[in-house]
């Protein structure tokens, strides 16, 4: 019984200590997290799978609230349960909070400092590579046919030209995607809900290029 207790706290204990390093070691938040939410947990702790996360983010972008702060709780909750999920939240949110609050201070001494301002300038950069990292990332795992294909372009279309809220956006993709498949299977045709292996079987590597950036 004590071993069992030890055990999940010490599983707790891990949750919020690797949100607790993703949280202040990314900045932009949301989709900008994501590749160091994968390299940490998925590459490096392998709490869940590649097809997981895939299916994560997507989930988190869909829920209310902050993208990374979504992903946290669905980690944690697959990991530990109600437990993990709130301590995976604590641990991202925490240093994060303080974080902002000494740059608040920072920000409103030295707004008008050219040395400052440049700096954003950088940052703003390095945020706009990581979330396009993230989507790369998330289009090979999710990209699997010719139809998620349609779907994407589709899709973004209406974002770029249309004045569509996103939610109906998300709301006409779960629909598109529960038609298609239906319809699919009507017609005698092999529905995949996963990206096929390659050919080669060679093994997939994680590289994450924005611990450079």
């Amino acid at each position: 019984m004590l071993h069992a207790v030890m055990e999940r706290l010490t599983k707790l204990l891990e949750l919020f200590w690797a949100f607790l390093q993703i949280g202040p070691s990314t900045f932009g938040g949301g989709y900008a997290m994501i590749p160091v939410i994968e390299r940490e947990i998925v590459g490096k702790r392998r709490w869940i799978s590649e097809d997981e996360m895939a299916d994560m983010v997507s989930l988190a972008g869909s829920a209310p609230g902050g993208v990374g702060v979504n992903a946290a709780a669905f980690v944690g909750y697959r990991v530990a349960g109600v437990a993990g999920a709130v301590s995976a939240v604590i641990g991202i949110t925490l240093p994060t909070f303080l974080i902002i609050l000494v740059l608040s201070v920072f920000y409103m001494v030295f707004q008008d400092h050219p040395k400052v301002e440049a700096a954003l300038k950088g940052i703003h950069g390095a945020i706009i590579a990581l979330i396009i990292l993230a989507a790369y990332r998330m289009a090979k795992a999710s990209i699997i046919d010719k139809t998620t294909t349609v779907l994407l372009i589709v899709t973004v279309g209406l974002l770029l030209f249309a004045a569509i809220h996103p939610i109906y956006v998300i709301m006409l993709g779960i629909a598109a995607g529960i038609l298609l498949v239906r319809i699919k299977e009507r017609l005698g045709i092999k529905v995949f809900m996963e990206k096929q292996p390659e050919s080669d079987n060679r093994k997939q590597e994680l590289i994450y290029p924005e611990y450079y950036i």
